[in-house]
């Protein structure tokens, strides 16, 4: 608690959101929690100081959850009949289907219901013009409740989204009328920029596929990005390219430095910083920031904050303050994907950097010291994301660690000259010349990341995990480091013990699995699917006219990552018949 009072401080708080969560309570008693944790802190901090350790422990798990209960409270939802007639501005572009452009709403009236304004999902024909801020919109359409799935193994999109206060979602097919806006906040103002920005990506002359990379590396707009280009960065490991993060935002405040440094006279070095820090912070607002975007700007601040003070800095004291200032505003954050994993990278890279440099050659210079620390922080970053990479996506590529160590230095060229190719088309400036270069880099940067994704020999996919798996694989690399640096046996063996146990509950998961047999039905959109499973194998019937491959992304490889089996067949029943007979049962396959 000495050592990391912050870092522990947020595990507390962090233990807290999920215990709420878990078992929420009523508000009587999380106050009376709270006051209670608050007397005992004061008690601890002023007679029993033995305990203060524990009473701030208690305390922040105490602060955590309650924090999460002011952020629990389930709205009234509102249920609709029939068409509904609606008006509604947008808050947030999504991501794009096949057929469908879908943005985040806020319905600001239904005609003939006294709901108050709800958020909701829309999708709007790609045909349609696409949606801004300086209008509202009005339309006539069915306004739908997001259903909860029919089995544990499907991604639950109702749960997800109601950690962001939607509930509803409505698909228009109709005629949009659109009124104006006479005035914008500031915010939408912002948006509105960001928006325009992407508008003028799209109306350079680059090529179509690297206006979309464009518009994903500096302002964090994927939504239109095809699915070819997202699967080969998913294959290759370096989806993180894609979002915007800690590598993006050091680039882009190095830049800032070496720029303002050029123009202000050394002895205002440290107006230098402050303009710089300034600035990512007008850029993490314009690009409509991020958990991890925030993430970075805290931490690159607390710092810098700390040079300007002439204080020694630390790593997990910025990271600690990081996600102690995303958490307070939002709880949900901790149930966000994107924050787990780039708060455990920052972990990783923290615990396990060092003990890695010392098997790597020793640096003689600054360029020696950059090449050197590229594989290091890599594998750091992948060794402590990878339990959870593979918990929620089910798979992995080897290749990755070769990839990143190959693309990365790329990328920081890629990335600042992104970064000026954006400026430029934000003041309607369209350089031929450089557009040419940039398409060039660009296409060069996909090709070597396809050639990455199409090694299939590397590359795994529908690789079961659990969270207890995850939790116990984390351990075990959590003692990686004792290993690494004292290279004793009592080290060896507590990695060893840990690698044991995960294997043996491993074992244990896929025997359990591979002895059940079942026969469910579930669903994809009107179709319906229906399972049959025998030991290891598994047999999906599904109707003529359904969409197989729609099926085997959403259904097929969810169940057997659930159920830990690789074997499968996909059969298709024909319009006419309306029952499977498995066995000695008939199983209906309608509705």
């Amino acid at each position: 608690m000495r050592k990391q009072p912050l870092l522990i401080s947020l595990v507390s708080f962090i233990v807290g959101i999920l215990l709420y969560d878990r078992f929420p309570v009523d508000s009587l008693y999380i106050y009376n929690a709270l006051a209670l944790s608050l007397i005992t802190l004061g008690f601890a901090i002023f007679q029993f100081k033995k305990f203060r350790s524990f009473a701030v422990v208690v305390f922040f798990c105490v602060l955590g959850a309650f924090t999460h209960f002011l952020n629990f409270k389930k709205p009234q939802i509102p249920t609709f009949d029939g068409k509904q007639n609606m008006v509604f501005q947008l808050r947030k572009k999504l991501n794009s289907s096949e057929k469908y452009r879908r943005y985040e709403v806020e319905i600001l009236k239904v005609v003939n219901s006294d709901s108050a304004p709800f958020n909701a999902v829309v999708s709007v024909p790609k045909a349609d013009e696409q949606l801004d801020f300086t209008k509202y919109y009005q339309t006539e359409t069915y306004i739908n409740r997001v259903e909860p799935p029919n089995n544990n193994f499907q991604f639950n999109y109702a749960k997800y989204l109601s950690r962001k206060n939607i509930f509803h979602q409505a698909f228009i097919n109709g005629e949009l009328i659109t009124v104006p806006k006479k005035t914008l906040t500031v915010s939408e103002k912002i948006k509105q920029q960001r928006l325009n920005a992407l508008q003028n990506i799209d109306h350079s002359s680059l090529q179509p596929r690297n206006k979309e990379f464009l518009k994903g590396i500096i302002l964090a707009d994927r939504t239109e990005m095809d699915d070819e280009t997202v699967s080969d960065f998913n294959k290759s490991g370096l989806v993180h390219l894609l979002a915007i993060s800690g590598t993006h935002m050091v680039i882009i405040f190095w830049l800032l430095i070496w720029v303002l440094r050029k123009l202000i006279p050394l002895k205002f070095k440290n107006l230098s910083i402050i303009l710089a820090l300034v600035f990512i912070w007008f850029f993490a607002i314009f690009i409509d920031y991020g958990s991890s975007v925030l993430r970075s700007c805290i931490m690159i601040t607390a710092y810098y904050v700390f040079v300007l003070l002439q204080r020694k800095s630390d790593l997990l004291h910025a990271l600690a303050l990081a996600g102690f200032m995303i958490l307070i505003f939002d709880t949900n954050q901790i149930y966000d994907v994107g924050f787990q994993l780039s708060f455990l990278a920052v972990l990783g890279i923290y615990w396990l950097n060092q003990p890695i440099l010392r098997y790597l050659p020793k640096p003689k210079n600054n360029f020696q010291n950059f090449l050197v620390n590229i594989p290091s922080v890599s594998l750091s970053a992948q060794l402590a994301t990878l339990p959870l990479v593979i918990y929620y996506f089910h798979q992995y590529s080897l290749v990755s660690i070769l990839a990143n160590l190959i693309i990365i230095p790329f990328s920081e060229i890629i990335i600042i000259s992104s970064l000026v190719m954006t400026v430029l088309l934000v003041f309607k400036i369209d350089f031929s010349l450089f557009n040419l270069i940039y398409d060039f880099m660009v296409n060069t940067l996909l090709s070597a990341i396809k050639w990455f994704a199409n090694l299939d020999f590397a590359f795994f996919k529908n690789i079961p995990m659990t969270l207890l798996e995850a939790s116990l694989l984390l351990l075990s690399f959590y003692f990686l480091r004792d290993v690494l640096l004292k290279k004793d046996f009592k080290s060896a063996v507590r990695f060893s013990y840990g690698m044991l146990i995960f294997f043996a509950l491993r074992i244990s998961l896929n025997f359990y699995h591979y002895q059940r047999d079942e026969v469910l039905a579930t669903s994809y959109f009107r179709d319906i699917v229906l399972v049959s499973k025998h030991h290891g194998e598994a047999v999906f019937y599904i109707r003529e006219k359904s969409k197989p491959d729609k099926i085997e992304k959403y259904i097929v490889e969810s169940y057997l990552n659930s159920r830990r089996i690789k074997d499968f067949k996909i059969e298709t029943v024909k319009p006419n018949v309306s029952a499977v007979k498995i066995g000695k049962k008939v199983y209906k396959l309608d509705d």
